[in-house]
């Protein structure tokens, strides 16, 4: 077991608890005394509560050592990227529309209930763009959140936050939102584990304005942590009229049996989806990763899907969700919002609702067609980027033709479209001998075929391991 809590996986701080090894009050002191060392650099949290995470912490000692913890996620510490009502905290959402003291929230969203009951400690909230609008992470409100690899580069987004502090040791579990990537992107970007799991797996209040396409889900350093995780944050909850019935059976445990070999799992293989284009090393590296799920033993087909791009489609109902989310805010809101969210607005306005129909037909078509791979092949593998983390405080990289987001994100969208689960996992680095920034692995499976993405995400894992920025755990 690592002995500084900071790099501790909650699996390794559930064991070090239950043997007495380790105190979640120590473990807590320790991560609110790094946060408060290293968050002035990468700007991951936006709200760190001490007085809360030290109560948690306290009575999660107090349970540990009456014998009687809640879960396998009692006194582990966790963040709340700052998009979920959280009662007690405002919730701000990146924006300065929005006041503390007009949003100090009564009421928890979903995730963060479900995280209180299995007595997980609640460090504090994490950054967001404006709305969790785009695929970085830097906002009017709280400035730029930058990659702990290299803080000149951005950790991604919209879940940039969530990636970078479980990426810099503040903390080993984080819960996300993913409308479009901003799960996988940023977790690639800084080389983590990220999952978007089956739409209504994990519900979601309010209601998120950008519909179906918008999911919750964990984001750790590890698959087994993912996986039990996403046990707590799974279920029924009835202010969600499209949350899935609660799961008869554990994923954590149905991971803990699987065999450590792929053999009889068939993967399809699509570098591109038909219209990406890779850097040379992310191409590298997911053929370095292809090769090894072969060795695994799965039986691995590369495919040329020939998509056309479908962000047209997406765009239509990302930015019509998101104009309602501004125009909700009262006369001369676009005048006040993120630049960047204001011009993409103005770019893609005017939808029609036989736009929005047209757009649900694509959805529509790529789900059958997803549908029908999924008969032949378990899993999907794609880069879960094409490149690396590109400079921090910008929505484009340098030279791009396009000023939308979705133009340096081909292969994480079209997945929101189709509800499917999609998860990312390191597979790498670039050839930086000084800061080296990661590379990951997209892993896709048929909906509500969750686990099957969890066993082949481990499997890919234990040749593949999590590296902090020490080394090479």
């Amino acid at each position: 077991m690592d002995t500084t809590a900071r790099w501790c996986t909650a699996t390794e701080l559930g064991a070090g608890y239950r043997s007495g090894a380790l105190s979640p009050v120590a473990v807590t002191e320790e991560l609110l005394a790094t946060i408060d060392d290293e968050n002035p650099v990468i700007n991951a949290f936006c709200l760190v509560d001490s007085d809360a995470a030290m109560r948690d912490a306290r009575e999660s000692a107090r349970r540990h050592a009456d014998g009687i913890p809640v879960g396998p996620l009692d006194g582990v510490p966790v963040s709340i990227k700052d998009l979920f009502l959280t009662a007690g905290w405002p919730t701000l959402r990146g924006s300065e529309l929005i006041q503390p003291e007009d949003d100090a929230w009564t009421v928890d969203a979903p995730v963060v209930a479900r995280l209180r009951e299995a007595g997980a400690v609640l460090l504090g909230k994490v950054t967001t763009p404006e709305f969790g609008w785009k695929g970085v992470t830097d906002s009017p409100r709280c400035g730029v959140t930058r990659n702990p690899w290299n803080s000149d580069r951005t950790s991604g987004g919209s879940s940039g936050g969530s990636a970078a502090a479980v990426a810099a040791g503040l903390g080993p579990l984080s819960v996300g939102t993913d409308g479009g990537g901003s799960i996988r992107i940023p977790a690639s970007f800084c080389g983590i584990v990220g999952f978007k799991p089956t739409f209504g797996r994990v519900p979601l209040y309010p209601a998120s304005p950008f519909g179906t396409l918008a999911h919750a889900g964990p984001m750790t350093r590890t698959v087994a942590d993912c996986a039990t995780m996403l046990d707590v944050l799974s279920g029924f909850d009835p202010r969600d009229w499209w949350a899935m019935p609660t799961p008869t059976t554990s994923s954590a445990e149905k991971l803990a049996l699987a065999p450590d070999h792929l053999d009889g799992v068939r993967i399809a293989y699509s570098p591109d989806l038909g219209f990406g284009t890779n850097s040379p090393v992310v191409q590298r590296n997911t053929e370095v990763a292809v090769d090894a799920l072969r060795g695994l033993g799965a039986s691995v087909t590369e495919i040329d899907l020939s998509w056309s791009d479908p962000a047209w489609a997406y765009h239509i109902l990302w930015f019509s969700g998101a104009d309602v989310v501004v125009r909700a805010l009262g006369p001369g809101a676009h005048e006040k919002i993120d630049h960047g969210l204001a011009a993409a607005l103005a770019r893609h306005a005017g939808f029609s609702a036989t736009d929005y129909l047209d757009a649900t037909a694509v959805r529509m078509a790529l789900g059958v067609e997803m549908g029908n791979l999924h008969l032949d092949y378990d899993v999907l593998i794609t880069p879960s980027t094409p490149r690396v983390a590109f400079e921090a405080g910008v929505d484009v990289p340098a030279g791009s033709d396009s000023p939308d987001w979705t133009s340096w994100t081909p292969y994480s969208y079209p997945f929101n479209l189709t509800g499917q689960p999609a998860i990312t996992v390191p597979s790498g680095f670039d050839d930086d001998a000084i800061a080296p920034l990661p590379t990951g692995l997209q892993i896709v499976g048929a909906r509500h075929a969750d686990d099957t993405v969890l066993r082949v995400a481990a499997a890919y894992e234990r040749i593949a391991p999590f590296r902090t920025r020490e080394g090479a755990r």
